[in-house]
């Protein structure tokens, strides 16, 4: 499940209709420069050009030139797919007739990509250092014996640290969308991976009737806790 932004020009327009069929988070905002300063985080924007391809075009340059950390994904009408040349700077294209599969596939893609072509981070805060290049981890510098899925899910959740997220949430996230597992497997690796953490263990949280989240330590918070580049 992703968080998807969606700037458009036309009030109260179903962009992609078929949006509505998947889980992903959406936020809409209207298509305009001053609109992007306060505009909220996103795994990837979703850019309207069904009816204004010329002004679209000027926003999606701007928006690369900017530093637009997200993938671009435009959303056209079929007579406008012509119209779209490489120097609009976008990742990908989708036609706003597009069925649920299709554009989960581009989302899933497009994100896929823009992480692939990021630096590999090292994660360090509260005693615990992973490293996303070797797909390691350490407690107090001793080496944790993980599955690979118990490191997806302790990567993830210091990732984002002090978020909650409901198993349901994890379960997208760390084990995907097309999993079929219930959440009682989410239950089942966070206590192998407490067990691992040893001393650590309650570094993973538990709220109830919510789900888990990462307890950053006192001394770490605005220190330790963001990832910084791997050396």
């Amino acid at each position: 499940m992703a968080q998807l932004l969606i700037l458009t020009p036309t009030a109260n327009d179903d962009v992609l209709p078929a949006l509505a069929l998947l889980t992903h988070r959406v936020r809409v905002i209207p298509a305009s420069p001053e609109q992007l300063v306060r505009a909220p985080d996103a795994d990837l924007v979703l850019l309207d050009a069904r009816t204004n391809l010329a002004g679209t075009k000027a926003l999606a340059q701007i928006l690369k030139t900017t530093g637009l950390s997200a993938p671009l994904l435009l959303v056209v009408t079929e007579g406008g797919l012509a119209a779209v040349t490489p120097d609009w700077g976008v990742d990908d294209v989708v036609l706003d007739g597009a069925g649920p599969a299709e554009i989960d596939a581009r989302i899933r893609l497009a994100i896929g990509r823009a992480q692939s072509s990021q630096p590999s981070e090292r994660i360090q805060t509260s005693g615990v250092v992973i490293d996303e290049a070797s797909y390691s981890a350490k407690v107090h510098g001793k080496p944790l014996d993980l599955t690979y899925k118990e490191f997806e899910l302790l990567r993830f959740l210091a990732a984002h640290p002090s978020r909650v997220f409901t198993r349901e949430q994890l379960l997208s996230e760390v084990w995907g969308y097309d999993y079929f597992g219930g959440t009682r497997t989410v239950d089942v690796h966070v206590r192998r991976l407490r067990a691992k953490l040893g001393d650590l263990e309650s570094l993973i949280g538990t709220v109830r009737n919510v789900g888990y989240r990462f307890n950053v330590h006192e001394d770490d918070e605005g220190a330790g806790a963001a990832p910084v580049a791997a050396r």
